[in-house]
């Protein structure tokens, strides 16, 4: 049944009857999710934009909004925990608009049972993480739910920030040529993850790369960078952006998989568990798409700051293969890259 106010559901919900847990995973069937329901639903130009947030236009300025929320398990891993995982996480995708992160807001769904002095740490470790990001948590909200209906603690954050200059970040501005950087090792956020909840140990051992980027890229901006299109590398990793962007753009991506910086616990963990490391979820890795001349001073002002010594130009946007991404692997062989159909890793963020 539908109605102009109520139109018909374009997802095949014979197909799909209720949700499945692939449908949060970053994946083919979350973005079906995404854009059938959600964005019909809400029919926004900003939410169309299919960015990390919402550009804004205020009468003194550029704002820039987002919100996300973090059911990780477990809760705590090596390298960080939900608490620092939410402030990040949101400092991360104001940060992928180009904007100054300020103000955050934080809510709490907590499962009775939940222990007090787990929560305490939880909420240390986000204050830590806002002071050291220079960012305020300024409003929350808290609710209780029945034992066994929480799995702990989730929390939602929403952030706001600021655009200082006068940039458009996105994705319609990658253009034929431009150089795809990424700005540090990727994969090691999944591992880790998948390490703890699976009792495994490697050694050394993987810690999760989880960090706020908004000063890195401060410092691209700040050094007078043209930057096309950002986008932070978390659920379905690196190929997932990849094919992502390509479909956004109309444009043909093409990366080099012998140059993609893996480390070596990384890839060895992943060769013994059948993982492709370029599908492992990260939560301090971006990909910064900009002008082919460009792309060394990136690599060059990123390599200087911490937790990025292993940034690398992958490869660049090419006409031919329009609206797909490509990866030439070790022995030359080029092929297209697919955006996962299931769940790999979940409960990742």
């Amino acid at each position: 049944m539908s109605d102009e106010n109520f139109p018909a559901c374009p997802l095949p919900i014979s197909e799909y009857p209720r949700i499945l847990l692939a449908h949060g995973g970053g994946g083919r069937l979350m973005h079906r999710l995404i854009d059938d329901i959600f964005v019909v639903s809400f029919a926004d130009l900003a939410l169309e934009s299919g960015h990390d947030g919402a550009i804004l236009d205020r009468p003194d300025g550029r704002i820039a909004m987002t919100t996300d929320s973090y059911v990780v398990d477990p809760l705590f891993f090596p390298g960080g925990d939900i608490g620092s995982l939410a402030v990040c996480g949101t400092v991360n995708d104001l940060a992928m608009c180009g904007a100054r992160p300020l103000y955050l807001s934080v809510g709490f769904i907590i499962e009775e049972g939940f222990e007090t002095a787990l929560l305490w740490n939880i909420a240390q470790s986000m204050r830590q993480t806002a002071r050291a990001a220079g960012v305020y948590i300024v409003t929350g909200d808290t609710k209780v739910v029945d034992r066994g209906r929480g799995h702990g603690v989730f929390i939602n954050t929403a952030g706001v920030g600021v655009l200082e200059q006068d940039i458009h970040i996105a994705p319609e501005r990658i253009r034929v040529g431009d150089r795809i950087i990424v700005n540090g090792d990727i994969g090691r956020h999944g591992t880790a993850i998948m390490a703890v909840r699976e009792g495994l140990s490697f050694e050394p051992e993987i810690k999760s790369d989880c960090a706020a980027l908004h000063k890195a890229i401060e410092s691209l901006l700040a050094a007078g960078v043209e930057v096309h299109c950002l986008r932070d590398l978390t659920r379905g990793g690196l190929a997932t952006t990849l094919v992502e962007l390509a479909e956004t753009s109309g444009l043909g991506l093409s990366v080099n998989e012998s140059v993609v910086p893996v480390c070596d616990g990384v890839s060895g963990a992943c060769e013994l568990l059948g993982f492709d490391p370029m599908y492992v979820a990260n939560e301090g890795r971006f990909a910064a798409i900009v002008p082919e001349g460009e792309a060394d001073r990136v690599v060059e002002i990123l390599r200087t700051i911490h937790g990025m010594t292993e940034c690398a130009d992958i490869g660049d946007v090419i006409s031919s293969r329009s609206g797909r991404a490509t990866i030439r692997g070790m022995l030359g062989v080029e092929r297209v890259i697919q955006m996962l159909s299931g769940e790999q890793l979940p409960r990742i963020c």
